[in-house]
């Protein structure tokens, strides 16, 4: 299992890199913002199982990284779940259009994660 998870605070990026290890998944990159994860994602080989990013993020967000994903044959189909302190039904239903699998409110508990990821995993090997 290989994720990727995008956010600019360092402190994000560690709180849920060390949940991912939690569930026994060692493999994590991390990136500070949607430039950085779609350089990852590029690069990436074999490519990400999933990828965690959050929405506000300078120099490009998780929601044009999100449409970025989608609009590219290679990785329209990847698993990616929106973690985000943004709760407007706006901002979810935007999301939604732009073809999130989940999205994960901030603040979040281990719990809540662990459940929506599972669920996409099950969906995934299916």
């Amino acid at each position: 299992m290989k994720i990727l998870i995008v956010d600019d605070a360092p402190s994000m990026r560690r709180i849920l890199k060390m949940e991912f290890e939690k569930m026994g998944i060692a493999d994590v990159t991390e990136a500070g913002d949607g430039v950085e994860g779609w350089a990852a994602i590029e690069a990436a080989s074999p490519q990400f199982d999933f990828i965690v990013s959050d929405w506000n993020m300078p120099v490009c967000t998780g929601i044009d990284l999100l449409k970025r994903v989608r609009a590219t044959e290679s990785t329209r189909d990847l698993p990616f779940i929106m973690v985000t302190a943004e709760g407007e039904s706006s901002y979810v239903m935007e999301a939604m259009k732009a073809g999130v699998t989940d999205y994960v409110m901030k603040p979040f508990t281990a719990a809540i994660l662990l459940e929506k990821f599972q669920k996409h995993l099950k969906k995934k090997k299916l």
